[in-house]
């Protein structure tokens, strides 16, 4: 047994005080503060008019973030070990989530698109859980067959083979945006993992062309898709969203209009406690705001490579496989969203992790945060169990 494997037994046998990563705990709870407080804002007059409360949304919200801590302490109790031997159960369910979704009668549908289980009165959305348990397979794939993946394109295909499999179940939803992001995270947790940059190339280019051959086939995503090159073209239909968010980011200047003040969020733009309240929060904060959340989330992305790098080092290689799939998948979606609204990117419906309206997103979010956190207990735990005592002495 090697030395980081005997240190990481005797982290496991041994009951020890949890390690916390501070930068990580304090850079969630700033992101989750001000999305809260965005996202409330955001949302008073559509509430009001809607359901005759004006923290409405801010009350559901506050039930998911409870929900999201209550799955991330479980997940930080939960060895990281019993996920990499339950990883292939836990695809089957993934892949069991995004077809009973489809199911009529099972699948909620709104807005022509089937991809909410209905909980009671809560909706919950599968490719949110879906998503985590296929990553998490990858990352038990990459450490069982690491020479076949780094060797044969045969070790690629596998894998992409799966990607693709779910990707199309989430287009059937529809989904476009989930199943590009999907693809992209999975193909970049591959890339981390050492693949030939020719089959790599070769592959990311034939996805890419698969994702752009569908996207043109139907009428109504290459609308969506081209709408954003001139979105004053059709300020009233198409290009309807993304005016009204290039006139929110505009009005809000160098400080912002001041908090709760927003012009755009009166019904002037659509989903504005989703899709877009990163533009409720330039207008209102202005550049200053927009620059202290894009640093949150670069921290939060940063934190999340750090802690892979740990776990690297330490010799847990599914761990860090893990870490690193967050870390690509926030940096995507992210990037994505303020695309989105910044006008740079074509609308995809994807939230704002921690901040946008959304139970399941946030549920799924701080649960894998969860398991992150346990990743860096495990990670500088036989990290310490593994430094020879008279090294740890000098």
């Amino acid at each position: 047994m090697s030395a980081a494997a005997l240190a990481f037994a005797r982290s496991s046998a041994r009951p020890r005080r949890f390690s916390f990563d501070p930068v990580l705990l304090a850079t969630v709870g700033f992101i989750l503060l001000l999305g809260l407080v965005m996202m409330t804002s955001a949302s008073i007059a559509i509430a009001d008019r809607l359901a005759q409360e004006p923290l409405y949304y801010l009350e559901r919200q506050a039930i998911g973030v409870a929900l999201g801590i209550v799955a991330a302490a479980l997940a930080m109790m939960i060895p990281t070990q019993a996920w990499e031997r339950l990883a292939i159960p836990l695809l089957l369910l993934a892949f069991v989530f995004l077809v009973i979704v489809l199911i009529p009668g099972i699948g909620h549908e709104v807005n022509g698109s089937r991809r909410w289980l209905r909980l009671g009165t809560m909706s919950f959305q599968a490719s949110e859980l879906a998503r985590v348990l296929l990553l998490v397979y990858l990352a038990s794939y990459i450490v069982r067959r690491q020479a076949e993946l780094k060797e044969s394109i045969h070790g690629f295909l596998k894998p992409l083979g799966i990607l693709i499999a779910a990707g199309g179940l989430l287009l059937i939803e529809p989904d476009f945006g989930a199943a590009t992001v999907l693809m992209a995270t999975g193909l970049g947790v591959l890339f981390v993992a050492g693949v030939k940059l020719r089959h790599f190339i070769a592959l990311v280019a034939l996805a890419a062309g698969g994702l752009a051959l569908i996207a043109v086939t139907s009428a109504y995503r290459l609308k969506r898709l081209t709408a954003f090159l001139d979105p004053w073209a059709d300020p009233f239909n198409t290009g309807f969203q993304l005016t009204q968010s290039l006139i929110a980011i505009g009005r809000g200047e160098l400080f912002g209009v001041g908090l709760g003040s927003s012009v755009q969020k009166l019904f002037y733009l659509p989903e504005a406690h989703t899709d877009f309240v990163f533009a409720v929060l330039a207008e209102e904060l202005g550049l200053v705001g927009v620059l202290l959340s894009l640093s949150l989330f670069i921290v939060l992305a940063w934190r999340a490579f750090h802690i892979s790098q740990l776990a690297a080092q330490a010799g847990l290689a599914f761990q860090a496989y893990c870490a690193a799939g967050f870390g690509i998948w926030l940096g995507l979606q992210t990037f994505i969203n303020i695309g989105v609204n910044m006008g740079i990117l074509p609308t995809k419906g994807l939230t704002l992790p921690l901040m946008s309206y959304g139970g399941s997103s946030m549920l799924v979010t701080l649960g894998w945060l969860g398991l992150l956190m346990r990743i860096y207990h495990e990670a500088s735990t036989a990290g310490r169990l593994a430094v020879p005592r008279r090294g740890r002495e000098a």
